[in-house]
């Protein structure tokens, strides 16, 4: 996968990289007043290397509020936030949903969730390792014989959830410069996950599978392909029948490939495209391919994330041997990705079979990031679930959102703890 084609791909995998780095970075915002009222709540945190304890603060409503400027503006139309958890609730949102109307971005309206959909592909398939129908440390290959690239070294199914496999990232041929004039143009153009998975033949392994962690899209591509194999049904059936129907989860689906629409969205997505006389012009591509599939294709709300995520950490989806490796980080260096490049353990995997590890401020935070062209989005808990947040930017430009936002954002939302 190119660098130019990174910018549209499968969930804009460069984005969401950034993105984490800068949550990991956990750069200051400038000093914030306190909300007098409540005495905030204890969650894990780390500090300086070490594990210990700390009290979350109080939410500060309004230091929140002025974390995000006025919208829209050239950057982005909107953005929402949902924070829950014993340490305080609150949501709010900013900007505008729709720039025809002027209607308000909708709290509780659907996104799409690009690479958060990575976590409910991984839960999937760890709740077939604990039905013994999956073994995580077999080769992929003998499940799917035939639809990896030959020449490829042997890869273990874990190896695919916690990124150490060492595939090629792809060539994204036919997907032109990654400009937002042409995604604009090509929003529902789309491949099946079987001509995403072989544009990696001819290349080689990026590196021994299971020495190293690279973020790729191509892992979880695979997963989902393994997903139907091993069931027989489609990957939107088990994620429908295992996850979205036993939670109630209303807004979340995996829409087909075909199916550009997204009804009730929490605001309409605009990409900024040239309009021919030097100037721009907003291009509204709310209804675009959610190709991505497994991968980055689906559909889910604030709310129904906060569930998800809620449900994933108290053991509801997967049972203790398999929920355990959602909180297990292996020890290997992070391989030329965006991800994990900053923080305390800079330069070392910061993720699990299904989610991303960070520290902002102190405190250990586990969850996803997730980019599509007009939506950036994630989701992020304490392991306790003391504090939950889950947010959505709509940037104008497909390479997401700028991460002055979202760190603004992030830091008023969890400011430096007090040990």
């Amino acid at each position: 996968m190119n660098s130019k084609v990174n910018r549209t791909r499968w969930s804009t995998i460069a984005a969401a990289g950034a993105l984490l780095v800068a949550l990991t970075a956990g750069v200051a915002a400038p000093a914030l007043a306190a909300e007098p009222a409540g005495t905030g709540a204890v969650a894990a945190a780390t500090a300086g290397g070490q594990g210990v304890r700390v009290k979350l603060p109080p939410l500060d409503r309004a230091a929140i509020r002025r974390a995000v400027p006025a919208l829209p503006n050239a950057d982005l139309t909107g953005a929402l936030l949902r924070v829950t958890g014993s340490a305080g609730q609150y949501s709010t949102s900013w900007g505008e949903g729709d720039l025809v109307t002027g209607r308000p971005v909708d709290v509780d309206g659907r996104f799409r969730i690009g690479s958060i959909s990575k976590v409910f592909t991984a839960a999937v398939v760890l709740q077939l390792a604990a039905e013994h129908r999956i073994d995580l440390d077999a080769p992929v290959q003998g499940y799917l014989p035939g639809v990896l690239p030959a020449g490829l070294a042997p890869v273990t199914v874990g190896q695919l959830l916690n990124h150490t496999s060492g595939l090629p990232n792809g060539t994204g041929d036919g997907w032109g410069d990654g400009s937002n004039a042409w995604f604009a143009e090509h929003r529902f153009q789309s491949l099946t996950p079987q001509q995403v998975v072989g544009s990696m033949a001819g290349q080689s392994m990026s590196f021994e599978p299971g020495t190293a962690q690279q973020y790729n899209g191509m892992n979880t591509f695979v997963a989902g392909l393994l997903i139907e194999k091993v069931t027989g049904h489609s990957y939107a059936h088990e994620v429908r029948s295992r996850i979205i129907r036993p939670l109630g989860l209303r807004d979340t689906d995996v829409p087909a490939a075909d199916d550009p629409l997204l009804a009730r969205p929490s605001a309409r997505a605009y990409l900024s495209v040239p309009d021919g006389s030097g100037g721009t012009r907003r291009v509204d591509v709310t209804e675009q391919s959610p190709f991505p599939w497994a991968e980055g294709g689906l559909i889910s709300s604030a709310p129904d994330l906060d569930r998800f995520v809620t449900a994933l950490f108290r053991g509801r989806l997967l049972p203790a041997a398999q929920q355990r490796l959602l909180f297990t980080v292996p020890d290997v260096p992070n391989r030329s990705s965006s991800h994990c490049a900053a923080g305390p353990d800079a330069g070392r995997a910061c993720m699990s079979m299904g989610l991303e590890h960070t520290v902002l401020n102190g405190v250990d935070l586990w969850g996803k990031t997730g980019t599509r062209p007009g939506y950036t989005s994630g989701v992020f808990a304490t392991r306790d679930l003391a504090r939950t947040i889950v947010y959505s930017f709509n940037p104008t430009d497909v390479g997401g959102a700028d991460m002055k936002y979202v760190l603004g954002l992030a830091n008023a939302v969890l400011p430096p703890a007090t040990p």
